[in-house]
């Protein structure tokens, strides 16, 4: 998915690889100490109130890793209490400088960098990812967005107006105030830094729901949200399940706004969808070594379990059986095993579920995954519509720009896209044809914090990074004021 990846050329795995064997990448340790498992509120730690506690499982191996607090209504109600504390007028976080919330992400993510080998051995464990990627990849972008947003803690600000009449007219952005966050576990930690960043940027206080899938590096996070000095109540973490620990955030009455990224399933509990089935769209006259390659990672990295996967591969059908054979040859390179080993391309999916979704058929041990490809998709088959989350490649063909422009478009989902052509006539026409958030002309899956992200249709509302990422933490408050005259 991301822009650490992509600017590590075409070449992705080898050139982690090489990274890998220079020792760029420390060696991880394989069995990392989980230190934190229950809820996190008010700077301090706590069982659930139910006592209940739920298994979370490394996906390599099928075992249990530890047993994690179950957070249910009653901690939410805790948590939002602490968080409405917090946000009080005269409190320490209301009343603190602009400056200084930047200097706190900052240091959050000093301490990130600190632990940066332990999160990403920890993300690995919990989430089947390579470690390579996890600590490349993923701790890169967490590092590059906190401080990215750090930066814009005191330079994200109103502006004067110059109304008619005697009056000076003034906006104000102000923070909303207990923002509800419910984030994922295809990328954990990168993830909750895309909505920590600029909802702490921008003075809001927050409750965030972590996967029940991949809770442990969102907690280890959580202390050293602590250790960085924010006052208590102002991030409080709670592991749990959707219908209920996520239920509660997004129904609370004392929850002013909710962030959510998950899939379009749990998305319609709570009245939002997204997901994406993002086209992919392989011009005749494309690099064709250099769009093979790119439609390679842009659905098979991160076990294919990314939002905005080009999932839809489309070809142009006087190249479409190269680019069938070619695909199958660099399908067969991916080498598929022990997340923790520097020659594996593709870790396990993330639970049993994700497994028998993409597979259709049970674990032995471990969720793994063979590298596939399907040829001859037709645009009506569910494959070819429904977001499948997992490392399959559906591959079209199609004859003209305006036949792919309509087929592409004919979705739900407005994620992502991308064009592959040596023409920039039909780059330009496409990238303003296509009905996506982001459209990828000649790459795939670049990312930078300050770049937003977002999609058109059910693939979302609004947009998260860059300065349009802060405009859904923010109120933007109009204040005018009567200038008086001067007596004659």
């Amino acid at each position: 998915m991301l822009r650490a990846a992509a600017r590590l050329g075409p070449r992705l795995g080898r050139r982690l690889l090489s990274a890998a064997a220079t020792q760029a990448v420390p060696a991880p340790h394989q069995h990392p100490e989980v230190l934190y498992n229950q809820i996190f509120i008010n700077n301090e730690w706590h069982d659930a109130v139910s006592r209940k506690t739920f298994p979370t499982v490394n996906p390599s191996t099928g075992e249990v890793i530890c047993q994690v607090a179950e957070g249910d209504k009653e901690d939410v109600d805790r948590a939002v209490k602490a968080a409405r504390a917090a946000f009080q007028l005269g409190s320490p976080w209301r009343h603190m400088d602009a400056s200084d919330r930047g200097r706190l992400l900052n240091r959050l993510a000093d301490l990130i960098e600190q632990d940066r080998t332990y999160l990403a051995a920890l993300e690995t464990l919990d989430n089947g990812k390579p470690y390579v990627i996890s600590y490349l990849v993923d701790l890169d972008m967490v590092l590059r967005c906190l401080r990215y947003y750090a930066g814009w803690a005191d330079k994200y600000h109103g502006k004067t107006i110059p109304i008619d009449g005697d009056f000076f007219s003034y906006t104000r952005h102000e923070p909303i105030g207990v923002y509800g966050q419910i984030i994922p576990w295809n990328f954990p930690l990168l993830m909750q830094a895309w909505k920590l960043g600029p909802a702490l940027a921008t003075g809001n206080v927050v409750v965030m729901k972590v996967a029940e899938q991949t809770p442990l590096t969102a907690l280890y996070v959580a202390n050293l949200i602590k250790e960085a000095g924010f006052p208590p109540g102002v991030v409080n973490i709670i592991p749990g399940f959707g219908p209920t620990a996520g239920a509660a955030i997004a129904s609370h009455q004392h929850v002013d706004k909710v962030a959510f990224t998950d899939s379009t399933e749990v998305g319609h509990l709570i009245q939002v969808a997204l997901g994406g089935k993002s086209p992919n769209i392989i011009m005749s006259d494309a690099d064709m070594n250099w769009a093979v390659e790119q439609a390679h990672f842009a659905l098979f990295f991160n076990q294919g379990q990314c939002c905005c996967a080009g999932s839809r591969t489309f070809v142009q059908e006087d190249v479409y059986a190269e680019f069938v054979e070619r695909s199958v040859a660099r399908a067969k390179c991916h080498v598929v095993g022990n997340p923790f080993d520097s020659q594996t391309k593709q870790g396990p999916q993330v639970d049993e579920t994700q497994f028998k979704k993409v597979l259709g058929a049970a674990a032995e041990r471990g969720y793994f995954i063979q590298p596939t490809g399907s040829g001859e998709v037709q645009d009506g088959m569910t494959i070819a519509k429904e977001e499948l989350f997992g490392p399959v490649m559906q591959i079209l063909k199609f004859k003209t720009i305006e036949e792919v422009i309509g087929r592409a478009n004919n979705s739900k989902y407005g994620l992502a896209a991308a064009v592959f052509t040596k023409d920039l006539d039909k780059a330009n026409y496409l990238s303003q044809a296509l009905q996506a958030g982001t459209v990828w002309v000649n790459c795939y899956g670049v990312f930078g914090a300050q770049a937003p992200f977002g999609g058109y249709k059910v693939s979302g509302s609004g947009r998260e990074l860059g300065e349009y990422g802060l405009q859904a933490y923010t109120e933007v408050k109009t204040v005018t004021v009567k200038v008086p005259q001067k007596n004659s």
